[in-house]
């Protein structure tokens, strides 16, 4: 149990070499489960998300470590020190509204990461026809900070509003091509020197 790099990928042999490690984390865990509405929780969705992208990203012949073993999340500070080691992480997350009406999807970063997570918030929008909420500062919403972005120098990509039922069945309608563009986005920006 615990995280180890992924190595074992399929030969690519078109696609340009990696040039950046790969970090992927599935929000929330078994003792916080994170947002819970419309029959799911958070951390069963980013869990089960996480880990049918990792078996994508081997398909593309792309490296990458997880926060845990398949079915396993390991806890935050865990994948913080993770994320930490690597030049790309991200970490996935569903949003939550006391409005069941709020919709959309964004990334939360350090400016610098921005262009990444307006490319994960395109493919994300373009994907579900969701509104594209943009690539946003670590503290533009209910936190002041956040510990991925902040102490770990990762990308939070909220995927959708779970509490909106039209999002969630945007989600669970394409979630196989979200899977396909998130891989593409993810391998292409692991490539990019």
């Amino acid at each position: 149990m615990g995280w180890r790099w992924i190595d074992h990928v399929a030969a690519v042999p078109a696609a340009p070499p990696q040039t950046r490690t790969l970090m992927i984390s599935a929000g929330h865990d078994h003792r916080d489960p994170g947002v819970v509405a419309n029959g799911y929780s958070e951390a069963d969705i980013c869990l089960a998300l996480r880990d049918d992208l990792s078996a994508r990203l081997c398909d593309l012949g792309v490296r990458h470590v997880r926060d845990g073993d398949p079915g396993e999340n390991l806890p935050l500070r865990d994948a913080i020190r993770i994320a930490a080691r690597c030049d790309l992480a991200v970490e996935f997350h569903c949003n939550g509204a006391a409005d069941p009406r709020a919709t959309g999807v964004e990334t939360l970063s350090h400016s610098r990461d921005f262009p990444f997570g307006g490319r994960l918030c395109s493919v994300k929008s373009d994907t579900l026809g969701l509104r594209n909420r943009g690539a946003k500062p670590e503290n533009s919403g209910p936190h002041s900070r956040l510990a991925f972005v902040s102490d770990g120098g990762g990308v939070i990509s909220e995927l959708f509003f779970l509490t909106n039922p039209n999002d969630l069945a945007a989600f669970l309608a394409r979630r196989e091509a979200l899977l396909d563009g998130l891989a593409e986005a993810l391998a292409a920006a692991a490539r990019t020197p």
